[in-house]
């Protein structure tokens, strides 16, 4: 196996790119909205704030903050899609796959039922409480009876568990409506009307799990190359499975907490990452590459959402599966041309 660092270049340079674009999107997407700002103000309201100016005011009490949230959701799902596409071994599988989206979603709308959620950090543990009992059901039922991680009942897990909630949450939408109009637009995912504070609550959640995929990226490149072998070479493949079930869970319902049911992000971000690296990338490129083109993925997703239909604002969910889907269906139809 080649060590990662010795072909370096591409990944380098894409990564920098990315970068780069990143930050070009972060000053349009505070300067984009129903009025637009000039960059120059948007980066004097960062670094310069006048409380007296309206524009500073707007820049940096509503954009900063759904800007940066965008930006931290992004990354976080494209990191989970990346290590939930590795643990099992399924180009297709996404966060979504392990029920965490539908777990953390049901559990925001029993809570919204039975208990009065009156902040956003009261609907972030909601939703962390539901991210965290959808994933440790899908893991018990994937290693159930042989105590082994297996890929395919891990995915059949998921599949089951998130057809149960989901069908539990519709359930429980038609059965009290009008009492949860209000939480429709978070649960068809939005970062509009966040405050940092939401994102502080989590960061050093976020922070651990996103370093903790960044240590096993070694492992997980061995991991890649079956069971059998990446026992023959000493690793402990449980722990190394376990660990990254957990880092999914952490950095999905996160995600779902601050910004609800944003889909496609964690699916299509690892396979454009790899196009534009290299297919054989090892994890040590592909997991910073996903954090930085998943957050430039979502600021894009939400700058469209808020002028598409100006000047009503589309639920970036939404928005991100207007984008992606075609992009997906161009990729596998691109690789299917060079198969």
């Amino acid at each position: 196996m080649i060590p990662w660092w010795q072909n370096a270049q591409k990944p380098v340079w894409i990564l920098i790119f990315g970068i780069i674009l990143l930050l070009i999107s972060f000053v349009l997407s505070l300067c984009i909205g129903s009025t637009f700002i000039s960059p120059s103000t948007a980066i004097q309201a960062l670094f310069n704030p006048d409380l007296l100016n309206l524009e500073h005011i707007l820049v940096t009490t509503t954009r900063l903050s759904r800007s940066v949230i965008a930006l931290v959701v992004g990354g976080c799902l494209a990191v989970a899609g990346c290590l939930m596409q590795a643990l099992t071994r399924n180009p297709l599988a996404s966060p979504s796959i392990f029920g965490i989206n539908a777990g953390a979603t049901f559990s925001i709308i029993v809570c919204s039922m039975f208990f009065q959620l009156d902040s956003m950090q009261q609907y972030m543990g909601a939703a962390l409480l539901g991210a965290f009992v959808a994933g440790a059901m899908v893991y018990a039922i994937g290693t159930m009876g042989t105590g082994r991680f297996n890929p395919i009942r891990i995915v059949l897990a998921g599949a089951a568990i998130t057809a149960l909630f989901g069908s539990f949450t519709q359930a429980l939408l038609v059965i009290d409506q009008e009492g949860l109009d209000s939480i429709l637009f978070w649960l068809a995912g939005s970062v509009a009307n966040r405050q940092l504070d939401t994102l502080v609550t989590l960061l050093p959640y976020i922070g651990v799990a996103l370093i903790g995929a960044f240590l096993l990226s070694k492992p997980i490149n061995i991991l890649m190359a079956g069971d059998e072998i990446s026992k023959g070479l000493g690793q402990r493949t449980a722990l190394v499975q376990m660990v990254m079930g957990l880092a999914i869970t952490v950095l999905a319902g996160c995600a779902v907490a601050m910004a609800g049911n944003i889909v496609f992000v964690g699916l299509i971000v690892p396979h454009i990452v790899r196009k534009l690296m290299s297919t054989s990338i090892a994890h040590e490129w592909l997991i910073p590459g996903c954090m930085v083109f998943g957050a430039l993925l979502l600021l894009i997703a939400d700058m469209v959402a808020r002028v598409i239909i100006f000047p009503q604002e589309i639920p970036i969910g939404v928005m991100t599966a207007f984008l992606g889907a075609p992009l997906f269906i161009y990729l596998i139809r691109r690789g299917m041309r060079h198969g």
